[in-house]
């Protein structure tokens, strides 16, 4: 039973080192990493199994500390394993990321495009030409209307200030 924790606390500090090693790999070797320490964690847990039989074959006064020391190197693991998770999840959001980034910066954005969407949507709905030139031009005429009114509200605004203290 000894030996065999004691190889399972070697490859727990193995595993613990090549955790250092895959911040640091690149985007090509950074899956055959992954997959080297999830291979050793497998093969972690494995052991694990065997040293709990081991450890409740061991005598009563022994099996106390066997079964705590076993309990804390799969602590230990499952903390490795989450860790290994959450790099996982961090790199594929990453890349997510960049595939929407390169899709943004591959689309081209025209405003024209959109004023014919909603010109042939105006058809369909079955409004005329001269009815849609007609709405353009008062929305043209509201914004003078809409910017002469918040001028003349501030400067009635200004006044009342300036006369009235």
């Amino acid at each position: 039973m000894e030996a065999l924790y004691h190889q399972t606390n070697k490859q727990v500090h193995e595993v613990q080192s090549y955790m250092g090693h895959l911040e640091t790999s690149d985007k090509q070797s950074v899956h055959l990493v992954e997959n080297e320490i999830q291979a050793r964690i497998d093969r972690i847990f494995s052991n694990l199994e065997r040293l709990e039989i081991l450890s409740s074959k061991e005598p009563a006064n022994k099996r106390q500390n066997a079964k705590l020391r076993v309990d804390q190197l799969k602590y230990d693991v499952q903390h490795l394993q989450s860790a290994l998770r959450n790099f996982q999840h961090r790199r594929y959001s990453r890349e997510q990321q960049e595939k929407q980034r390169e899709e943004l910066l591959a689309r081209t954005f025209t405003a024209n495009g959109t004023h014919k969407k909603i010109l042939d949507v105006a058809n369909m709905l079955g409004l005329s030409n001269t009815v849609m030139r007609l709405i353009e031009k008062r929305a043209f005429q509201d914004k003078y209307f809409m910017i002469g009114g918040m001028l003349l509200s501030c400067v009635i605004m200004f006044l009342v200030v300036q006369y009235l203290t």
